[in-house]
Formats: structure tokens, C-alpha cells, sequence
């Protein structure tokens, strides 16, 4: 299975190796695999918590998402379909179909950029604006009270003394071996 890049910022060089080729060489340790665990738990709790408030909400998860992206897009970054699909870690043409689905609910718009009218830019709309509003506010809430427990769980699993090592290769085993 190939894992994805990390999706801190659109496409750039990976500064690790992939997860695939960079695994502990020694048997697992336990405790980090609790710890692990737990993040993960706490991290579903929230994503779970955030599906069900845009769904109560009245829109798809999804769609709650790409409202964000297009809203919250980095100074600097133009909110094009590309850019969000990147940022959603989607491929074009689904981000084009949650695009065009968000649109039909008039939630957000296309329109030409000013500097380049062959570029079309995403716009969220009065409606969108509003419902974003209410879903980060009760975003912010239910971080107020499980967020310690999420960045507790994140402290626990950095502070681990476990080391993070390269699995050998075929090769370097064959050295060992002779």
C-alpha cells in the first residue's frame, strides 16, 4: 500500500523518506503503539464530532471542508480548483464534482480572476459565509473541550524515546551476511 506525502502545504519535495521505506527496525514497542492509539482516538473523536455538526448543519462533510479551504486558503494562494484539491488531497476531478455539488447549493461561486481572466477563482457566497460561521463556532466549543485531551495525546506520542529507525534493505542484509 502507498501512503500519501504529508499534506502540510500543495506539492513540494518530501523532506523524508515514505513512510513505506521508513520503519522501525526493532520489534514494536508497545507503549508507543498505545500512544499512537490514542492520537489516533482522539484525533476520530474531533473528525467525528465534525462530520456530524456539518451534517446536522445540513451539508455533507465533505462540502463543510472545502468551504473551509476555499475560506481559510494560505496568504499567498489563490483558491483555485487546483489548489483545493491539493489542499483536500483529492484528485481534479472529484474536487471538480464537490465543486460543482457546493455551487448547486449556493454555497459557493466561480468567478474570473481580475489578473488573468482565463483563471477561474472560488468565491464562498453570503450563505456559505453564514454557515461557516456557525459550524467554526461550534468547531471552537468542542476543541475547548476535547482539544487538551487531542494535544495530550499528540505531547505523549513526540515525547516518546522511541527511536524511528530505517528498515535494512535486501542489500545492506546481504553485507551482514558475509
Amino acid at each position: 500500500m502507498r501512503l500519501p506525502h504529508s499534506p502540510r502545504t500543495v506539492p513540494r519535495q518530501a523532506t523524508t523518506s515514505s513512510p513505506r521505506r521508513s520503519v522501525a527496525s526493532a520489534p514494536v514497542d508497545e507503549a508507543l503503539l498505545r500512544r499512537l492509539a490514542e492520537f489516533r482516538y482522539q484525533l476520530r473523536r474531533f473528525l467525528h464530532f465534525s462530520q456530524v455538526a456539518s451534517e446536522q448543519a445540513g451539508i455533507p462533510h465533505q462540502q463543510y471542508q472545502l468551504l473551509q479551504c476555499v475560506r481559510g486558503i494560505p496568504s499567498g494562494m489563490e483558491p483555485t480548483i487546483a489548489n483545493v484539491a491539493a489542499r483536500m488531497l483529492l484528485r481534479h476531478n472529484s474536487a471538480v464534482e464537490l465543486v460543482d455539488r457546493t455551487i448547486r447549493q449556493g454555497l459557493l461561486v466561480r468567478h474570473a480572476d481580475e489578473l488573468d481572466h482565463r483563471r477561474i477563482l472560488l468565491r464562498v457566497t453570503e450563505r456559505g459565509e453564514a454557515l461557516l460561521a456557525s459550524l467554526a463556532f461550534h468547531h471552537m466549543q468542542e476543541l475547548q473541550q476535547s482539544g487538551p485531551d487531542l494535544v495530550r495525546a499528540l505531547r505523549h506520542v513526540l515525547r516518546s524515546n522511541t527511536p524511528v529507525t530505517k528498515k535494512p534493505t535486501l542489500q545492506s542484509r546481504r553485507k551482514n551476511r558475509k
